[in-house]
C-alpha cells in the first residue's frame, strides 16, 4: 500500500534543511504565522490564569493580617509576577524541548536551526523581545520579518539562531505492510513495463479519480490508456479498470527481483526502483518511527540505557536509508516520510546526548563577569554615553536654576524644596515605613532589571534605542543632582543614592554594553554573514544580562531595605564602599577565568 497520495504541485508548506552530523540533509516543516500566533494567545491565557491564581492565594495570606508575614508576602508576589511575564516562556522553551504549554497544544516547537535542542541562552535571547511591543512594536515587525525570511524567523529568532517547527515529524505512516493474498502471488513476473514517470503519475490518477469531473476524468484516463496499450495489451473495454490492471501489474513487477532497472545512458549502472526498496524497507522505518515519536514526547528516558545505543544505530541506518531514496529517486512522497522519521530521530537523539550539567555558581561567579570584561569597550562605551550627558546635565542646572521647572517634574522640585525640613525632621529621600520595604525592594528589583533588558533590547534597533536610554537617563540623573545641589541638599540625595548606585549604574552599563554587541552584529558583521556575526554577539551579550541580573538584585535589596530606611548616612557610605569591593572582585574573578587556559 502506498502512502496516500496529495498534490505535492499544491503544497505551501515552507521547510527548513539541515546537514546532519551524518552528512545526511533532513528538512524540518516550518510553522506558520497562524500557528505561532494560536500559540503565543493560549500562553498569555495560561498566565493570565496563573497569575489570577497567585493573586488569589497571597490575597488569603494577606487577609490574615499578621504584618510580619505580610511585608513578606507581598514582595513575593511582586517577584512571582514579574517571573511569571519575563521566565514563562524562557522556562518553559529551554526546560520542556523547546515547548511552552502553548506550543505543546498546536503541535510546534523551537529549535536552534542547526536542528539541535534549543539552548537556555537562546532561549532568553529571543524572548527578551516580547514585551517591548509598544515601545519596539514586535508584533507587527516580528510578522513582517516572518513573511520575509525564508525561515519564518522573527528578530528574537535571528538573534538567537533559532527556528519554530511542527513539533511532529509524522501525521500518518507509510501503510501498513501488503496483505497475505498480495504476497503470496508470483513475484517472477518480469521487469517494470513503465517509467517512474509514467507510474507515478498513473498513481496519482487512480488516487484522484473520485475527486475529479466526469469529462475530465474520462479524457485523462483515454490518453493514459492510448499512452500504455503499445506495450500492455488491453483485456478489457473499461477504461478505468484497465489502468488498474496495468498498475497493479507494475506495482508487481516492482517488487520483484527483476526490478532493478539500467540508467539510461549509463553502462553497467542500476538503480533499485522505489517499489522493491519501500518493500524492503517499510518495516524497520515504522518500528523506528514509533520508538523516535515516543522520545520525542518523554525524552530519553522512553527507553532503557541499554536500548540507546541500538536506537542511534537505528538512526544512522534510516538517515542512510534517505540518502538512497534520494539516490534511487523513489516517489517524492516517501522522501518526505523518510525525512520527517528522521528529523524525529535526530531530535530525540540529540535530546539525549546532553552534557553534564553546569552548576549554576559557575555561571553567576565565573562565567558573566567573563563575558562582561571580554566586552570592556562595549561597556565603556555605553559609560561615556551616560555620564557625559548626566555631567551636562548638572552644569546646565547649575547654571540656569529657573530651567528646573521645564525640565523636571514636580515630584523632584517638591522633594528637593523639603528637603531641608525633611533633614531636620531625621527623615531620609525616599524613606519608607519597616513593613513597605520588602515590596519597594522587590519593585525595585524588577523595575531596574526591565530597564536595563529594555536597554539590551535596543541593541536590535542598530543600538539606537540603547543610546537614547543612555543619554536621556544619564541627563536626568545630572538634572537631579543639580537641582538638588541648587536647593543646597545635595549630600540628602546622594546618602540615599550611595549604597545601590555603584552596583546599579554599573548594571545599566553592562546591559547597554550587551545591546552594542548585538547592535555591530547587525551593523559591522566584518567577514561573518549577518545572521552568524548576530547570533555569535548575542551568546556573549546574553551571558552579560546573566552579570546584569546578579547586580541588580544585590543593588536592589540594598536600595529597598537599607537606602529606603533611617540607617545613619555613615552605614549606607560604608556599604557603598563595600559594593565597589565586591564588584572588583567579581570582575577579577571573570578575568581570571577569561585568561584560565580552555581545557
Amino acid at each position: 500500500m502506498a502512502p496516500p497520495a496529495r498534490d505535492l504541485s499544491s503544497d505551501l508548506r515552507q521547510h527548513h534543511g539541515v546537514e546532519t552530523p551524518e552528512h545526511v540533509d533532513v528538512r524540518f516543516e516550518l510553522a506558520g504565522v497562524g500557528s505561532r500566533l494560536a500559540a503565543a494567545l493560549l500562553d498569555v491565557i495560561l498566565i493570565s490564569l496563573i497569575g489570577i491564581c497567585i493573586r488569589l492565594v497571597f490575597g488569603f495570606v494577606i487577609d490574615l493580617d499578621v504584618p510580619a508575614v505580610s511585608k513578606w508576602v507581598t514582595a513575593l508576589l511582586v517577584l512571582l509576577s514579574f517571573i511569571l511575564s519575563w521566565g514563562y516562556f524562557v522556562l518553559f522553551e529551554a526546560l520542556n524541548g523547546g515547548r511552552t504549554p502553548g506550543k505543546q497544544a498546536l503541535g510546534i516547537r523551537v529549535v536552534m536551526d542547526t536542528g539541535r535542542p534549543v539552548t537556555f541562552g537562546a532561549a532568553v535571547i529571543r524572548n527578551l523581545t516580547k514585551p517591548w511591543a509598544i515601545l519596539l512594536a514586535p508584533l507587527l515587525v516580528g510578522m513582517v520579518s516572518m513573511f520575509i525570511d525564508r525561515s519564518n524567523k522573527r528578530l528574537g529568532d535571528m538573534a538567537a539562531g533559532t527556528i519554530v517547527v511542527r513539533d511532529h515529524p509524522t501525521v500518518w505512516s507509510i501503510g501498513a505492510e501488503p496483505v497475505a493474498a498480495e504476497v503470496a502471488e508470483p513475484i517472477e513476473t518480469g521487469p517494470p513495463e513503465l517509467t517512474e514517470e509514467e507510474f507515478r503519475l498513473l498513481d496519482r490518477f487512480l488516487s484522484r479519480v473520485n475527486e475529479l469531473a466526469p469529462e475530465v476524468r474520462n479524457r485523462i484516463a483515454a490518453n493514459l490508456a492510448q499512452r500504455f496499450e503499445g506495450r500492455i495489451p488491453r483485456r478489457t473495454q473499461d477504461t478505468q479498470g484497465y489502468l488498474a490492471e496495468v498498475f497493479n501489474a507494475e506495482q508487481r513487477k516492482r517488487r520483484s527481483r527483476f526490478a532493478v532497472r539500467a540508467q539510461p545512458g549509463a553502462a553497467g549502472r542500476t538503480t533499485v526502483t522505489g517499489e522493491r526498496f519501500l518493500a524492503r524497507k517499510r518495516e524497520a522505518w515504522e518500528t523506528f518511527r514509533k520508538v523516535a515519536l515516543r522520545m520525542e514526547a518523554s525524552g530519553v528516558g522512553a527507553l532503557a540505557p541499554r536500548e540507546i545505543p541500538g536506537f542511534a544505530a537505528q538512526y544512522r541506518e534510516v538517515a542512510a536509508d534517505l540518502a538512497r531514496a534520494r539516490t534511487y529517486q523513489v516517489d517524492p512522497r516517501v522522501i518526505e516520510y523518510l525525512e520527517r522519521v528522521v528529523s524525529a530521530g535526530h531530535n530525540a537523539l540529540y535530546r539525549a546526548r546532553g552534557k553534564a550539567r553546569t552548576p549554576v555558581h559557575w555561571y553567576i561567579l565565573r562565567d558573566f563577569p567573563a563575558a562582561v570584561v571580554q566586552s570592556a569597550p562595549y561597556v565603556l562605551v555605553a559609560f561615556l554615553l551616560f555620564a557625559v550627558p548626566a555631567a551636562a546635565g548638572y552644569a546646565i542646572l547649575r547654571e540656569r536654576p529657573s530651567l528646573a521647572e521645564e525640565v523636571m517634574p514636580g515630584v523632584m522640585i517638591s522633594r528637593a524644596e523639603q528637603a531641608a525640613e525633611r533633614q531636620a525632621e531625621g527623615r531620609g529621600y525616599a524613606q519608607q515605613g519597616e513593613y513597605a520595604r520588602p515590596r519597594v525592594a522587590a519593585m525595585i528589583i524588577t523595575n531596574n532589571i526591565q530597564v536595563s533588558f529594555l536597554a539590551f533590547v535596543g541593541g536590535l534597533t542598530g543600538g539606537l534605542l540603547t543610546a537614547w536610554v543612555l543619554l536621556s537617563n544619564g541627563l536626568s540623573l545630572g538634572f537631579a543632582f543639580g537641582l538638588f545641589r541648587n536647593y543646597g541638599a545635595l549630600s540628602y540625595l546622594t546618602t540615599f543614592v550611595a549604597g545601590h548606585g555603584v552596583l546599579e549604574l554599573t548594571a545599566i552599563f553592562i546591559s547597554a554594553g550587551a545591546g552594542f554587541r548585538m547592535a555591530k552584529g547587525l551593523i559591522a558583521p566584518g567577514d561573518r554573514a549577518r545572521k552568524d556575526a548576530l547570533v555569535m554577539e548575542g551568546r556573549i551579550a546574553v551571558r552579560m544580562i546573566g552579570a546584569v541580573v546578579t547586580l541588580l538584585a544585590i543593588a536592589g535589596t540594598i536600595e529597598g531595605l537599607l537606602s529606603t530606611s533611617d540607617a545613619p548616612a555613615a552605614v549606607k557610605y560604608g556599604v557603598s564602599a563595600a559594593t565597589v569591593v565586591l564588584l572588583v572582585l567579581y570582575l577579577a574573578n571573570g578575568y581570571r577565568e577569561l585568561r584560565a587556559p580552555s581545557p
